[in-house]
């Protein structure tokens, strides 16, 4: 996909990828430059943060996952997002 960058050096981020990676109108991103490629990422949200941190402290023995498999799996499907922008899924 290729798209074209606005007067002000604004660049609409098509609704597919907002969608995947949960980016909502008003929602803070960064944009990380690396080796000639931007990488956005949505900034989690105090109250994302608060929810998670809240999941992490509760007390062993609950239903919740822990802290460490919820990183994992959002890892897990970071990569599986990259692989498939890069047609490298199976």
């Amino acid at each position: 996909m290729t798209y074209k960058v606005g007067p002000k050096g604004q660049v609409v981020l098509p609704k597919a990828v907002r969608e995947a990676l949960g980016i909502a109108p008003g929602d803070d991103v960064t944009i990380e430059e690396r080796d000639g490629e931007a990488r956005v990422r949505k900034v989690e949200s105090r109250e994302e943060l608060i929810a998670r941190l809240r999941g992490a402290l509760a007390t062993p023995g609950d239903d919740r996952p822990s802290m460490s498999d919820e990183l994992l799996a959002e890892r897990r499907r970071d990569r599986e997002r990259e692989d498939r922008k890069l047609g490298l899924d199976s």
